[in-house]
Parts: C-alpha cells; structure tokens; sequence
C-alpha cells in the first residue's frame, strides 16, 4: 500500500494545495484571497516536477501516467492563466467600503474545483481496477458541474450546469452497470487480472457475452466524457453556457480522462504483442459506429451554427470522433509485431489529446480576452475586422482554429496524420475516407471561423469590442499560440513517448490467479 502511496505525490500535492485554497479563499484578508492563483500555479508547478520523476505504477498501462501527468500539468497552468479572478467585481467592491461577507466569494472554491477535476483526470493515468477508475472519472467530472454553474453570473450557466448534471448522472449509471457486469464476467475488479480472465476465456473457445455486454455498456457510458454521439446532447448548451476559460476546460479535462479509461478498458481486451488473442468483433463495431457517427453529425451541427461557442462546441465532437478512429486502429493492430509509433492508435490518441487540448485552448482564450458591453464575444459579428484593433488576437485564433482545422503546416495537420496513418495501416480504409471527408467538409466553418477577423469588413459591433483587464489571461492565450509553433519540433518525440506510454504490463496468468474467471458460457447460462 505504501508503495502505490509513493507513486500518487503530484496528486497528494494538488490536494494540499486545494485545502490551503478553502482557507485563503474565504479569508478576510484581501492579500490572501488574490494569493490564491498564485497559489494554485505553486502547487501545479510541484505537481509537475514530482509528475516528471514519479516511478510507474502498477497498472495496466503503466507509462501512461508518465506522460498524461505531466501534460496535464502544463495544460493546466494555462488554464489556471485564463481563469482570471471570477470575483473581480466582488473585490472592487470591497475595495470600494463594501463588508467582506465569505459567503460571496467564489474564487477559492473555482480554484478548488479546478484542481479536483485536475486530480482525477492525473488519477484516471494511475487506475489500476474498476473501483478506482470509476471513483477517478466522477472526481474529473463532478467539479466541472459546479464551475460551469459558477461561472458566469447568468441563468444560461445554471440552465447548462443543470442539463450537463443530469446527463451525467445517467452516463455514469450506464458505465458503472457496464463495469458491474464485466466484474461478473471476469472474477475480478483489477485491470489485469481483468484481462488475463479474458483472455483465457478467448483461449478456451471465446469471451463470453456478458464480458462483451458490460465492456459495450462502459464504451457507451464513457462516450458522455468526450461527448461523443449519442451522449453529444449537452454539449452546444453548456459550451455556451459557461464562461470562455471553463469551456476550455471542459473541452480537455473530461475529454482527456475518458479517452484515458477507454483505452484501459480496450486494453483488457487485447495482447499488444506476438501471438495476441483477437479481440471482441462486436466491441470493434461499436466503435467503429460510434467514430463515424461522431465526426459526421459533428461536422453537419456546426455547419449550421452562428454563434463561435456551439461551432466550437460541435467541432469539439467531431474531433473525439477522430480519436475513435485511433482506438479502432489500435484495435486491429493489437497483435502486430511489426508495430511502430506511427501506426499505433492508442500513441496517436494521446498525441491528439494535447495537441487538440492546447489549440483548442488557444482559441478559447482569445474569446475570454475580448469583450463587448461587459460580455463575452460570441457572434460573427463580433470578429469582424479583428485585425484592425486587436490584430495579435485575430492572429491567434485564426492560428489555433486553422491547426484545429488541419491546414499543413501546422500541428494539427500531423496530428491528424498520425491517427489517419494508424487507420489505413490497421487496414480500416473505408473509415479512414470517411474521417478524411470529414476533416475536408469541417474546412468550411474553420475557413468561416479563422477568416472572419481578417476578411471581413468591420462592423458597428466591432467598434464596442474591448481587451479585458487581465494580462495573465492574455497571456495564456499568447502561450498557447506559441506552444502550438512549438510543437512542430516535438511532434515525433511525443508520439514515440506516447508509444511506450500505452505498452501493456504483462498479465498474470489466469490459470495461477486466484480471481480468475469461470468458463463465460457457464455464467451466462446461470443468469
């Protein structure tokens, strides 16, 4: 126990950090209060230092916490930048004679909030059975619904925290009941031994149909994290919902954990290596509907769109859409010797995840930087003629929506490279001309998106846009732009430290387990 303990300091860190952030935030003391993104930025610091020096734990995948750690980190640094102080009105008002009532503050507890989900996101990397990987998804998403709520000071934000709550209630029943009934199947709540059941069980004439049921009941639930389709419905509303920096958040904090416990959960399934079993056909087809699916109602929705939120919302679908693609490859490769980075879908995934994580981010952060009339920007109008008065902001979003977009030479473009690639090599062509189609319909509304600063004549909307006053928050967003050139240099070191992130740890064998599972068919029959 103490030496899983000795694996988990970047998460014990952040945890300390958010009680220090209850007590500063409610603290009558002015000083203390706006101490607290300093703060939080210490404790994500440390967490990332300790995250980088950590020994691999002993799971299923045990080198992915070395490299989801500490991206998380680093992603959410810039998140913490473009945060800003949500209790800036409250603050000008103390400062204006008002008394200093706690009950009024809300900084600390978005800060809190904002490490919770971090921590589980960081712990989802660290699971190592079906308890921990169910309890670690809830605290990645449980905290974003109060932050959406506490966002924005609108009905919109309670509206959208409502729907984004209920709906993720109901996906959590459905993946739990799926992890319950692949518990039954395999004898066994932890990950390897999960898998060393299954495979005997595929040895002994194929995985049963209860295993296969629970697995599709997990994959189904999980889809709400990455708001896939058909657990897409909340997301336009919330995105728009909440203030620009949370959407950013939402859009890679839930995203990244569920892509995360998808391919822990895969990995049960199969045998990276010679001599692999085969891995569920109906799990393989699941997912297969699911990728194309996604990318294509995702693209069509945000064809229609004229708010910048929901485009961004819609595309944020279509690209989980994308990342289904790798895990499909990785699916159909599982039992290649001949593997190698580029062809690997779980490394490209988790390529696409930070890649997707920072432009999206970017071109969050340029919305959160521009206001209109004490608002967020979020129409068309509101771009138009950018470039005249805030031509480093249009820069930015038109840089971040163009890579997300795809264009050479940007990092998106290789990302999508990189799980296209994985796709045809898996030999899943026809699915690869589907994503392909989908990337090249999705130009439109980038196009739309990314010229609408710089094409566009300037509006009377565009003379009322104004930068608001936080220079952390803008920047972040310079940062991230900067990052996304920066990445163009790491491209092919992080996908080789994504390749040996997703190496599976050897299973025990079955025969010698004392949790190994009874033949599949005897206990569907018994049910």
């Amino acid at each position: 126990m103490l030496d899983r303990v000795a694996t988990l300091w970047p998460e014990i860190i952040l945890f300390a950090t958010v009680m220090v952030l209850m007590l500063t935030g409610t603290s009558a003391d002015k000083d203390f209060r706006r101490a607290g993104s300093w703060i939080a930025g210490l404790g994500l610091l440390f967490a990332f230092i300790f995250a980088v020096r950590m020994p691999e734990p002993e799971t299923l995948m045990p080198g992915l916490a070395g490299f989801m750690r500490p991206a998380a980190c680093v992603l959410g640094l810039l998140l913490l930048l473009g945060l800003g102080n949500v209790d800036a009105r409250l603050e000008a008002e103390v400062d204006g004679g008002r008394r200093f009532d706690p009950l009024d503050a809300t900084q600390g507890e978005q800060l809190c909030f904002f490490l919770l989900s971090l921590i589980g996101l960081m712990l989802c990397t660290t699971a190592s059975d079906l308890i921990w990987l169910f309890l670690a998804l809830e605290m990645t998403s449980l905290p974003t619904y109060i932050m959406v709520a506490r966002s924005r000071a609108k009905t919109a934000a309670q509206e959208s925290a409502v729907k984004y709550f209920f709906l993720g209630a109901a996906a959590a029943a459905i993946f739990l009941y799926g992890f319950a009934m692949l518990y039954g199947a395999a004898g066994s709540l932890h990950l390897l031994d999960i898998r060393a059941a299954l495979e005997a069980q595929a040895a002994a004439g194929g995985i049963g149909s209860l295993a296969i049921l629970g697995l599709s009941l997990a994959v189904v639930g999980v889809s709400f994290k990455i708001a896939a389709v058909p657990m897409h419905f909340y997301t336009a509303d919330v995105y728009e919902g909440a203030a620009a920096p949370v959407t950013a958040f939402l859009a890679f904090v839930p995203k990244a954990a569920g892509f995360v416990v998808l391919m822990l959960l895969l990995g049960t399934t199969l045998h990276l290596g010679e001599g692999g079993q085969a891995w569920p056909e109906a799990i393989r087809v699941l997912l297969w509907v699911l990728a194309a699916l996604t990318m294509t109602i995702g693209n069509a929705l945000a064809m229609w769109q004229n708010r910048i939120k929901r485009v961004l919302a819609y595309s944020s679908i279509a690209h989980s859409g994308y990342m289904l693609v790798g895990l499909v490859a990785a699916m159909e490769t599982a039992g290649s010797a001949s593997r190698s980075p580029a062809t690997n879908g779980f490394a490209a995934v988790l390529f696409y995840v930070v890649v997707y994580g920072i432009t999206n981010l970017g071109a969050f952060l340029v919305l959160a930087c521009l206001e209109r009339r004490g608002e967020e920007i979020d129409t068309f109008e509101d771009l138009e003629g950018l470039w005249r008065r805030h031509g480093p902001y249009a820069a930015i979003f038109a840089l971040c929506t163009l890579s997300l977009m795809g264009l050479p030479p940007l990092i998106g473009f290789f990302a999508k490279l990189f799980l296209f690639t994985s796709a045809i090599r898996a030999g899943e062509y026809l699915l690869a001309v589907i994503a392909g189609l989908n990337s090249a319909a999705a130009a439109w509304y980038y196009l739309r998106l990314a010229g609408a600063g710089w094409v566009r004549r300037p509006g009377a909307a565009a003379s009322e846009i104004a930068c608001v006053p936080a220079f952390a928050r803008r920047f972040a967003a310079g940062v991230s732009a900067a990052t996304t050139i920066l990445l163009l240099a790491l491209a092919a070191r992080l996908i080789t430290a994504g390749d040996q992130a997703v190496r599976l740890r050897a299973a025990p064998p079955a025969a010698q387990h004392h949790a190994a599972a009874p033949d599949a068919h005897a206990v569907d029959a018994r049910r």
